[in-house]
């Protein structure tokens, strides 16, 4: 033990690195972001998280946006515990088979208009489970998607400029995105 407290001394400590992302970007996205949330809803963006059956890393890329660097709601974005107070659904894993049923009755639960996000490739084609008996090729297979944003699992601010991207191409009469 006392080897352990010394070299622990010694040895600079095991972090990461910050993101590469300017704190200033962030913030105009972040701006941005709740700028259009409003221009569309005439409030700040509501989000429920719902993970369909993944590994929990696009999870915790989608936690990090409540920690201290980007603290997204500064700009009143916020994560909901309910879908009956939520306007996207974000949504994560390739949609297990136990989690279709569930998925359908969030959705049916959540207030139009409402969003679905396809977040990570798990979520848009089925990613590495592809072809298992036990999951769906992605959230499109259970729900209407509006979004997808890819990657594996994609960082915050690519989550960021996905919403943002979601929201500047609603139609405002209709709610329904454009392409």
């Amino acid at each position: 033990m006392r080897k352990l407290l010394f070299e622990s001394l010694i040895r600079r400590p095991l972090t990461e690195r910050p993101p590469l992302a300017s704190g200033t970007a962030v913030d105009e996205l972040a701006r941005a972001l709740d700028g259009a949330a409003h221009k569309r809803l005439g409030r700040s963006l509501s989000i429920r998280a719902v993970d369909a059956g993944s590994c929990n890393g696009c999870e915790l890329e989608m936690h990090a946006l409540n920690n201290a660097f980007y603290d997204i709601e500064r700009f009143g974005i916020r994560f909901v515990a309910s879908p009956r107070h939520a306007d996207v659904l974000l949504v994560t894993g390739p949609v297990t088979k136990n989690m279709r049923e569930a998925l359908k009755r969030t959705y049916d639960a959540t207030p139009n208009p409402k969003w679905v996000v396809a977040l990570g490739d798990c979520a848009g084609n089925g990613g590495c489970f592809a072809g298992s008996y036990a999951v769906m090729r992605g959230v499109s297979e259970a729900l209407p998607v509006d979004l997808h944003i890819p990657g594996c699992p994609p960082p915050p601010i690519e989550i960021l400029k996905g919403l943002l991207t979601l929201l500047e191409g609603v139609n405002s009469k209709t709610g329904a995105v454009r392409s």
